[in-house]
C-alpha cells in the first residue's frame, strides 16, 4: 500500500483521473454520465485546480504510475433540491468541505487507498481554517461503500428511512480531525 504515490493532482493528471471517475459512474453507479450530477468530472480543473479551498488527489500504482484512485474536496454544501432543505442548511456552501469521487480501481481495493485519500482530504480541510464541517452522501447500492463511510463518519439521514426524499442515498458527517 505504501508504493502507491498519493498527490494533488496536476494538469498531467486530469486525463487518468477523469478515466477512473468515468469508469466508476458506468460501472458502479450504473447510472453513466449525467451532467447535472458529474460535470465536475468533465471539468476537473474548474471544478478543484482553480478554486482555492478546493482539491483533487489522485493515487497513482507503484507499477507504471497510472491513476489509480481519485479523491475531490469542494466547499459546496448539498443543494436543495435534490436534497433535503434541513440537509442544505446544516451544511452551507463556503463552511462545509464536501467530499467527492472518492473513487479506486476494482483492482486497487482493499488496500487502504480510499482511506488514506479521505484522511489527506481530512488534513487539507482542517489546513484551510474556514471549514466548520466535512459532508458527503453515498448511495448504498454500491457494494462496500455504506460499510466504508459508516466506519469514518456519522450517518445525518438516511433517506431509505424517508420516503419522501426519493434518492435512497446515505448523508455523513466525518469528523475533521480524524
Amino acid at each position: 500500500m505504501r508504493d502507491y504515490c498519493i498527490r494533488a493532482a496536476g494538469p498531467d493528471d486530469l486525463d487518468g483521473a477523469r478515466a477512473v471517475m468515468l469508469d466508476t459512474v458506468y460501472r458502479d453507479f450504473g447510472t453513466g454520465y449525467v451532467p447535472r450530477w458529474h460535470g465536475d468530472i468533465v471539468d476537473p480543473t474548474a471544478a478543484y485546480l482553480a478554486p482555492e479551498r478546493h482539491t483533487l488527489l489522485v493515487a497513482l500504482a507503484p507499477h507504471g504510475g497510472e491513476v489509480v484512485a481519485t479523491a475531490a474536496l469542494d466547499s459546496r454544501g448539498p443543494a436543495h433540491p435534490p436534497n433535503p432543505r434541513g440537509l442544505a442548511e446544516r451544511y452551507p456552501c463556503g463552511e462545509t468541505a464536501q467530499l467527492r469521487r472518492v473513487y479506486v480501481r476494482p483492482g486497487h481495493r482493499r488496500r487502504g487507498l480510499a482511506r488514506r485519500l479521505v484522511g489527506e482530504l481530512l488534513a487539507f480541510a482542517a489546513a484551510d481554517g474556514g471549514y466548520r464541517s466535512v459532508y458527503l452522501h453515498t448511495d448504498p447500492a454500491v457494494p462496500g461503500a455504506e460499510a466504508f463511510w459508516r466506519s469514518l463518519g456519522t450517518v445525518v439521514l438516511d433517506e431509505r428511512e424517508d420516503p419522501a426524499s426519493g434518492q435512497g442515498i446515505i448523508h455523513f458527517e466525518i469528523p475533521m480531525g480524524r
